[in-house]
């Protein structure tokens, strides 16, 4: 109950109503005196006799006989016209005031927070996200309208530090290869270092990665931007990772890390609709990340599991786990510091976020049953009939 009250709507009624109420009461009680301090005025007027006969017709309940019509019409000199326009006056005086401050009072329980929401506004457009509106004595709705105004700013500002994050780190994520290469390049050029095959192969590698990082932010901003391609189709996702995972066996070996495969032969009744090459890239990314920071662990696993709403993919591994600072976020652009990484471009993780939540997944980071970091990948499950 008290939640309806709260809404403006209701509030604007009920105070449009309590002011048409006052002014009807006043105007009625107006009417009321002034219609006796005429009775007054009259009962004065009469004559003795005439008024000991007056009080003997009210007495016996004859007021409106026909004796005392013809005394009010020989003794009333009141002016109908002038009662009426005593309490229209009198309403006006009174009423008056009343509805002004009810008027004000209500358009600044409406303006108040709208003022500071437009000032706000004015402050967030040349960038200052530290300003937050203030709903002042407002309730209901005009109160909830100011708190999603004030989470639309935090997530403004969410954005803005991200962005600004994200431009410094790739600054830094694009110098480091670039400063190798002009560099090394100069040096071939003023014959301080002569040119080889190691010299050009590192040249090549560093080339190389500044190729990946700028794939990788394409990818990226392509599906932050919802224009990433997608060619969906229905896909028994255990199938699909069992295969993927052959190609992966060899260099797995080579880097001395243990594949364990915990996938059932088929998931024929729970398939999902997804890009099979989109599906390739969230798999290899997974995979690349545990080579590069858990391979002290020596051990990954891959997971594919199901139930009534939704199919699963799930890899492990035995390595350091999920620093701190990433507990939160595991998907975070860019998480390591300059020079802490030699290969990918910090945005491995990220992309595979964006690439699951565009294709209708969601995707989850935690702690894996060795005390590694566990990435699970989920997708909604689409029922299809064999026989069809």
């Amino acid at each position: 109950m008290a939640r309806k009250i709260d809404r403006i709507w209701v509030r604007f009624g009920i105070a449009t109503a309590a002011v048409i109420l006052f002014m009807m009461a006043l105007l009625t009680t107006s009417l009321l005196l002034f219609w006796r301090g005429e009775y007054s005025d009259f009962y004065q007027r009469l004559p003795q006799d005439i008024r000991v006969e007056f009080d003997d017709l009210s007495e016996r309940g004859l007021s409106d006989s026909p004796r005392a019509m013809q005394i009010y019409s020989e003794y009333w000199v009141g002016d109908p016209i002038k009662g009426e326009q005593f309490s229209l006056l009198l309403t006006l005086i009174a009423g008056l005031p009343l509805g002004l401050g009810a008027s004000f009072w209500l358009s600044k329980l409406v303006t108040q927070p709208l003022g500071s929401m437009a000032e706000t506004a004015k402050r967030v457009a040349v960038g200052d996200f530290t300003v937050r509106a203030l709903p002042g004595q407002a309730r209901g709705e005009m109160a909830d309208m100011v708190r999603d105004f004030n989470r639309m700013i935090d997530s403004l500002e969410k954005l803005e530090r991200e962005r600004s994050a994200t431009i410094a780190s790739l600054s830094h994520e694009l110098r480091t290869p670039l400063t190798i290469l002009s560099t090394r390049l100069h040096a071939i050029c003023d014959d301080v270092i002569p040119v080889s095959p190691e010299e050009l192969r590192g040249l090549l590698d560093q080339s190389l990665h500044l190729g990946r990082l700028v794939d990788d932010l394409h990818t990226i901003s392509m599906a932050f931007a919802n224009r990433l391609s997608l060619h969906e189709e229905p896909l028994d996702l255990a199938q699909f990772i069992d295969a993927e995972l052959n190609n992966y066996s060899a260099r797995l070996a080579e880097q001395g890390m243990e594949l364990e495969r915990r996938i059932p032969d088929s998931l024929d009744d729970a398939l999902v609709m997804v890009d099979p090459d989109r599906i390739r890239q969230i798999l290899s990314n997974l995979l690349e990340n545990s080579l590069r920071y858990a391979h002290s662990g020596h051990w990954v696993e891959v997971a594919v599991t199901s139930d009534d709403e939704r199919v699963s993919l799930h890899v492990s591994d035995a390595g350091p786990g999920l620093p701190d600072a990433l507990r939160d976020n595991p998907f975070k652009r860019f998480p390591h510091p300059t020079g802490t990484h030699k290969d990918g471009s910090g945005l491995g993780l990220s992309i595979v976020q964006a690439l699951v939540e565009r294709q209708g997944g969601e995707a989850q980071g935690g702690t894996s049953q060795r005390g590694g970091a566990r990435f699970s990948i989920h997708f909604p499950r689409k029922n299809y009939s064999t026989n069809a």
